[in-house]
């Protein structure tokens, strides 16, 4: 493990933004690595699944990740799509970070997913906001203010309001030092290592490749990170909901217990691992159980330390003003059916119960229910789930 990795600051950091705004190359120049591994990813050229990526931010005569100076800060960037039909996944996102770089194209401008994916870290409550105009090497300086006034308008009543905006080009590299100087500006949230361990799964998968030996075989790997509390090597861990089995047409959900054998903080191997940062879980899990992030979603802590899982949600909730493409205004009724991220997962839901603050949902897929927790809310409208408001759960 990297000596500096234990006394360093951990940052959790998505870049957010509209779909071609240049996110996953300015990804690559904050951290050396290419996020869009997926084969599907690299046909398409958008970030289906969330893309991880650490760097630690030195401090020389400028900011720099070339190991210059001294080490001010680990971060870990979490690569979001920008396309609307992921706009779950960009919630899973949300849901594990500590800050948000908002990316908008200057030659552009703001498109409606600048304005869903501000929505969305509204939803998640997440209030450290660097915003990029990218691209400036594509316009000439008026169109850059212009722009920039643009902005300051959409983001006026705002989380994003009083947000710093830095004029880039991710392509040339230009001005890539301000961006870790703000970074390294940003408050880390209080983590409470004396609580019982929280990790929330964003992905689950099978790192062997096709042909290994037998006993060469790993188990199913966790991506994630530890919300709170400590996990350490050898720890028996419980995995809620776990897998779902289906019995005569009814699906029920088991929790899986299973033994960590290795742990990671980005890419570096660490015995135990501590709140903040992507990080990831190596278990005895068979891995076909965590193949193709079939157990995104769940949340792992020590044996018996967590809540039970619920299939009934009660939350207070909050409508957007506007919604963008939509002119009528947004109105929910008893029969309809909500979309909610909450951690890590996905569910949707009928309303059992509305009043002007609060729902009450029955919910497909289960979840922990943490009290205070913000989740997203989603309607399906015109065949599209969109992003109507952000809860609490109560």
């Amino acid at each position: 493990m990297d000596e500096n990795l234990s006394k360093l600051d951990t940052l959790n950091v998505i870049i957010a933004g509209h779909i071609d705004h240049g996110k996953t190359t300015l990804l690559e120049k904050l951290s050396g690595k290419w996020t869009d591994t997926h084969s599907e990813e690299l046909k398409r050229g958008i970030t289906i699944k969330l893309g991880y990526a650490d760097k630690i931010i030195y401090k020389d005569k400028k900011y720099n990740i070339e190991n210059k100076g001294k080490p001010q800060r680990y971060v870990s960037f979490i690569d979001a799509p920008g396309h609307e039909m992921l706009m779950a996944t960009m919630l899973s996102g949300a849901a594990i970070v500590d800050a948000a770089i908002l990316v908008i194209a200057v030659n552009e401008g703001i498109k409606p997913q600048t304005k869903e994916h501000l929505m969305a870290l509204q939803a998640k409550d997440i209030r450290n906001i660097i915003v990029i105009q990218n691209k400036i090497d594509l316009v000439d300086i008026e169109k850059v203010k212009k722009n920039y006034q643009e902005l300051k308008k959409l983001f006026k009543g705002t989380i994003a309001e009083n947000a710093t905006i830095i004029p880039i080009s991710a392509q040339q590299g230009v001005n890539m030092d301000k961006i870790f100087e703000e970074l390294c500006k940003i408050t880390i949230p209080k983590r409470n290592p004396k609580d019982n361990p929280i990790f929330l799964v964003a992905r689950s998968f099978d790192i062997n490749k096709p042909g290994t030996n037998p006993s060469e075989l790993k188990g199913t790997v966790l991506g994630g990170t530890l919300r709170e509390g400590i996990l350490k090597k050898g720890d028996v861990i419980e995995i809620k909901p776990g897998i779902s089995i289906k019995e005569q047409d009814k699906i029920s959900y088991q929790t899986i217990k299973t033994k960590i054998i290795g742990l990671h903080k980005g890419s570096y191997e660490v015995s135990e691992l501590t709140p903040g940062g992507s990080s990831s879980i190596e278990t005895e899990l068979d891995m076909s159980v965590g193949k193709t992030d079939f157990l995104s979603g769940c949340v792992a802590s020590l044996e018996g330390k967590l809540p039970e899982i619920t299939y009934d949600l009660k939350f207070k909730y909050s409508l957007f003003k506007e919604i963008a493409g939509i002119d009528d205004e947004i109105k929910l009724k008893s029969t309809d059916v909500l979309m909610i991220s909450a951690n890590t997962s996905v569910t949707v839901g009928s309303i059992r119960k509305i009043t002007p603050k609060e729902i009450e949902l029955k919910i497909k897929i289960p979840l922990i229910n943490f009290k205070n927790s913000k989740i997203g809310v989603a309607k399906n409208i015109n065949g599209h789930w969109r992003l109507i408001g952000y809860g609490e759960i109560i």
